[in-house]
């Protein structure tokens, strides 16, 4: 009994683990390197039909080149509010509307821009982190409870703690990968 705890502790700790760092890609999929990228408008919404919607579902998005988005809408009178949701999205790109679809131009990026966004990569890998440290808290402190109840004895409450630290090495060492190589791409010109 005491053993289905502690698994089940530490597995809600792994999952917690995983779903961190999905948030961690997600948001470094949405930071631009310089190269056109569908992601970056995955938040963005326009309104149509009386309501908001993701752009991806009012259009497809393509890349054409290295540095070009075209978003074709499936409803041309949806043209307008696009462009409108794409320049309050602040995306720092400025569409250009040619009647039937809307070109995203992403510029080339400069040397001061790049150390920006390697310094916001680098917050949201230590917000990843920090992420990481309360979710290995909590877990402690189950392990905690469980001991203090003398739900399990001191040897399996130590391992258990020994378990949650090698998954924190795992997990920080995975941030610290995912970090290096999105620095990696934001400096390669």
């Amino acid at each position: 009994m005491a053993n289905e705890k502690i698994d089940e502790i530490l597995l809600t700790m792994e999952d917690k683990f995983d779903k961190a760092i999905d948030v961690l890609a997600d948001s470094y999929a949405a930071v631009r390197a310089g190269r056109a990228n569908p992601h970056i408008l995955d938040k963005v919404q326009a309104e149509a039909y009386g309501g908001m919607s993701p752009l991806n579902q009012l259009g497809n998005i393509s890349v054409t080149d290295a540095r070009c988005l075209v978003i074709s809408p499936w409803d041309k009178s949806l043209l307008k509010p696009i462009e409108k949701a794409i320049q309050q999205a602040n995306l720092g790109i400025n569409p250009t509307n040619d009647g039937t679809v809307i070109r995203l131009v992403f510029p080339e990026l400069t040397e001061e821009r790049r150390k920006d966004l390697v310094k916001q990569v680098r917050k949201m890998g230590e917000e990843g982190k920090v992420a990481a440290r309360n979710i290995r808290r909590e877990a402690m402190d189950g392990i905690k409870k469980l001991k203090n109840g003398k739900e399990i004895s001191e040897d399996e409450a130590s391992n258990a703690e020994a378990d949650i630290e090698k998954a924190i090495a795992k997990c920080t060492e995975k941030v610290d990968k995912m970090v290096a190589a999105k620095e990696k791409e934001l400096m390669t010109i």
